[in-house]
């Protein structure tokens, strides 16, 4: 099932024609698009598998998802996987600050989403991981392509800085063991952080081992860093528009 929002190229044309189901919606966030596939649409299996059009399933994580779904426990009801981002034919382990385990494999009627964009999936039961990772081509439409989303991006993290439900992490979930809560927690503490956008960059190229990559390492560092600094200078410009300021 492939749930379109508004694409300009031949992705329904060539869906239909391979026999799958499209249904369209206009996009209003990237949790209500979620959350839209997941309640409103009638699925013939448990299982529901959520994939974005740059991401593709390898033979081993495919082969993992059926022996789940045929073998799992009632008990565990969404699944955390991994992504491996690739940048100039290979796999930016290291700058990418692999691994970060997000959910996309859920039992029907049991999982939600929040936060309109980086969204957190929640479920009503418990969670399970699975070893097979995704793989995640982010430029794959380009350069620009990609800059022009991370800016729309960038727009929606500053304004989610904005809202109230913004709060500092505590220490419990700093600590967490469900790495979906720890790593939320620790990017509420970075955005605290002065110079968090230089920190981020050597914390990736340098501390995590991105120098390790070659150009690819150097390209991806500095393009998270331009995309850091992009959601601090925005979240500053709305800043100064409440206080009624010149930006």
């Amino acid at each position: 099932m492939v749930l379109d929002s508004g694409s300009n190229d031949n992705t329904c044309g060539l869906a239909a024609e391979l026999g799958a189901r499209v249904v369209h919606r206009r996009f209003d966030s990237y949790a209500g698009q979620r959350n839209f596939g997941l309640k409103e649409i009638t699925y013939k299996h448990d299982w529901i598998l959520m994939i974005d059009a740059d991401e593709r399933v390898p033979a081993d994580l495919r082969d993992e998802i059926l022996e789940k779904a045929r073998s799992g426990t009632e008990e565990i009801t969404l699944y955390l996987m991994r992504r491996r981002d690739h940048l100039f034919g290979r796999w930016i382990r290291h700058s990418s600050g692999y691994p970060t385990w997000f959910g996309r494999l859920g039992r029907r009627g049991e999982v939600w989403v929040e936060r309109p964009i980086n969204e957190i999936y929640h479920t009503s039961g418990n969670t399970g991981r699975l070893q097979g990772h995704l793989h995640h081509y982010p430029f794959n439409k380009g350069f620009s392509a990609w800059i022009a989303k991370h800016n729309v991006y960038s727009s929606m993290e500053a304004e989610l800085l904005m809202a109230p439900s913004h709060q500092r992490s505590s220490v419990a979930a700093i600590c967490s063991r469900d790495p979906v809560v720890r790593r939320q927690a620790q990017k509420r503490v970075a955005y605290a952080l002065p110079g968090r956008p230089l920190l981020i960059f050597f914390a990736l190229y340098l501390f995590k081992g991105g120098f390790l990559e070659g150009r690819a390492g150097l390209t991806f560092c500095l393009l998270r860093t331009w995309y850091e600094y992009m959601i601090d200078c925005k979240h500053r410009e709305l800043l100064h528009r409440r206080q009624g300021l010149p930006v």
